[in-house]
């Protein structure tokens, strides 16, 4: 099933999750971040979705004190400034395929040996999300996997006893790919130093 196919037939907890998760791998483009796990909350409510809007509102002010300039990490932040305040389906499905979407995109830029984006990103980014192959890089492909991984290990632990354990599974998949993003920037800055 592609990943737009998998977003498209999530739940909420598995829409909540998947999005935290994308802005969770993106982390390391912000400031101030080495060790922290600022989104830790939200993890926590993408099980039911208690306190979901206060946790939220609570994640946002503690990030709001992080200085971001324009880029990859602005798209990180605004991506939480859109995160809906209501546990649903529709305002989370929306949401989580534009965490899909930036994720990707952030990691195209590292891909690519400048940190411009493809000419033709958005035709790659959007055959790639819809299960068609794509000649897409290695950060984006690697992206791509753990976003379908994770939403098919949420679909498949849905309203069962293990159903936190499929979040577990997601934010290790997540933790994953933050230290691959995190491996990738160190790299550019020593080459680029």
């Amino acid at each position: 099933m592609s990943l737009l196919e998998l977003i498209g037939r999530a739940d909420e907890r598995t829409l909540a999750a998947s999005a935290v998760a994308c802005l969770d791998r993106c982390l390391p483009l912000l400031p101030g971040r080495e060790g922290a796990e600022p989104l830790r909350p939200l993890w926590a409510s993408c099980e039911d979705g208690r306190e979901w809007a206060m946790r939220l509102a609570a994640v946002r002010t503690a990030m709001d004190h992080e200085s971001v300039a324009d880029g990859p990490a602005a798209r990180v932040r605004a991506m939480l400034g859109a995160a809906p305040s209501d546990f649903a389906p529709v305002p989370l499905r929306e949401w989580a395929d534009a965490c899909s979407l930036v994720a990707l995109r952030i990691h195209g830029r590292f891909d690519a040996p400048d940190g411009d984006p493809s000419p033709d990103e958005e035709h790659l980014l959007k055959a790639a999300r819809s299960g068609e192959p794509a000649a897409v890089g290695p950060l984006v492909a690697g992206e791509l996997g753990r976003q379908v991984r994770i939403l098919e290990i949420l679909a498949e632990t849905a309203g069962t006893a293990g159903s936190g354990a499929g979040v577990r599974k997601a934010l290790d998949l997540s933790t994953e790919g933050r230290r691959v993003l995190r491996a990738v920037m160190s790299r550019r800055a020593r080459g680029r130093g």
